[in-house]
């Protein structure tokens, strides 16, 4: 909804478009900044507690929002508003492992993939609407009443609760995990705005890269860590985690890179580009499908289908051309939703079943690597599709080219997926059975 929001807070601030993007990136950020903390949390603060924390954050950055009188006011409260929902989503997955029966999984992750997916898809027309009809303010004030009723719901009926202890909070490993995701995603999201700038890239990646290592370290050898990362000594939770994480990668950069294609070298225009948004749709409803299916039939077959489609689609991709149809992109765009769809949440949720034991660190675990590498995903395939166009991705035959060898990358991304799957991945009874 914010992003529709961007060129007002220019014109109220008088600010650029690079400051007004903040709003945004700084949202993503937090989110990717709150995720190794979880684990943590919940094993230290009762369900119930952190439900109704995480919605006052929220609350309270929307009100900070509505009232801002500057950039940096406006700031701060998408802040308190990520530190909310940074929270609130792997709290869900971990209460559906938790709460659930594990054959119903598959299920209630497909159900909160589907929710979590279609609910932002509708953002960007709920939030022209508002603005269009009152102004940007009125954006936060929708959410802080939602997020009130919310609140009211939740001090109602969360009766439920999880064991806690006195865990203590290793605040050295949470500065690590903050410089870890901080400067990975800062570094790789800012390669296609500032190439290999030393002081934008190269400075905030080695940052990151360090502190990642002495993260891990750190790990190993407190009784206590921040995130107890034992779970990786389970070869089939890495395998998931793994298949999950390039996945994402793939739909990360393809999400970035297709617009650009269909707009700038097809030369449709950005109406006739968001009409590729059913695929989107796809994708999110196969977000659902996948799961279930995979509870039917096993997860190897969905997750073989899954890249077989993915592996049609860039194929067919490779062969894109500056007078492609447009029911030829949507086309193929379509099967790559489908792919996408029932490879993700299948994919995590059968990696948390091999650890179902210890799922809030597998939980943390798995959603920051899959963000860190969403965050390369899509910034490293601009880079190489524009090194490969010789830097400008335009209506011309090398920038055809680039996107076709891009989509080969992505080809050969999901030949690596297909290898994990044929060669790691197991339905859980034939894990248990030996």
């Amino acid at each position: 909804m914010v992003t529709t929001s961007l060129p007002y807070y220019m014109n109220d601030f008088a600010i650029s478009s690079a400051t007004a993007q903040w709003t945004y990136s700084i949202f993503l950020l937090v989110l990717g900044v709150m995720i190794p903390p979880t684990a943590y949390i919940t094993k230290r603060f009762k369900i119930k507690t952190i439900l109704i924390t995480s919605l006052i954050l929220f609350i309270m950055g929307s009100v900070i929002c509505f009232l801002s009188t500057g950039i940096e006011m406006l700031i701060v409260g998408r802040i308190l508003e990520a530190m909310g929902t940074g929270i609130l989503i792997p709290i869900g997955q971990i209460l559906i492992f938790r709460i659930m029966p594990e054959e119903k999984w598959g299920f209630f992750m497909g159900l909160m993939g589907f929710l979590v997916g279609i609910v932002p898809a509708m953002g960007p027309t709920i939030g022209g609407f508002i603005v269009d009809l009152y102004n940007w303010r009125v954006i936060f004030e929708f959410l802080a009443i939602i997020a009130v009723a919310i609140l009211i719901l939740s001090m109602l009926l969360a009766n439920f609760e999880l064991e806690t202890e006195k865990y203590p909070l290793d605040v050295p490993s949470l500065i690590l995990s903050i410089l870890f995701c901080v400067g990975l995603m800062i570094g790789f999201s800012n390669v296609a705005e500032f190439g290999f700038s030393l002081t934008h890239v190269i400075l905030p990646i080695v940052v990151g890269a360090i502190s990642l290592i002495m993260f891990v370290n750190r790990q190993n050898k407190i009784e206590k860590p921040l995130v107890n990362l034992n779970v990786l000594k389970n070869k089939y939770f890495v395998y998931g985690t793994v298949f999950a994480a390039l996945l994402y990668f793939i739909m990360c950069g393809i999400n970035v890179v297709v617009p650009l294609f269909v707009q700038n070298v097809a030369y449709y225009s950005s109406t006739e580009s968001g009409l590729i948004f059913p695929a989107a749709i796809i994708m999110i409803v196969f977000n659902f499908i996948g799961p279930v299916l995979a509870d039917k039939i096993g997860i190897k077959p969905v997750l073989i289908a899954s890249s077989v489609l993915n592996i049609i689609c860039f194929a067919a991709m490779m062969n894109y051309n500056m007078n492609s149809s447009f029911e030829y992109l949507l086309i193929t765009q379509i099967i790559r939703g489908i792919g996408c769809g029932l490879g993700l949440s299948p994919a995590i949720t059968w990696a948390m079943s091999v650890v179902a034991g210890d799922v809030e660190d597998a939980t943390a675990i798995n959603n920051t690597v899959r963000q860190v590498i969403g965050a390369i995903g899509s910034s490293i395939t601009v880079v190489i599709m524009q090194i490969l166009a010789n830097g400008k991705i335009t209506h011309n035959q090398i920038s055809v080219n680039s996107f076709s060898l891009t989509s080969l990358m992505m080809i050969i991304i999901t030949i690596i997926l297909l290898i994990i799957t044929v060669f790691g991945i197991k339905n859980k009874s034939d894990i248990v059975d030996g």
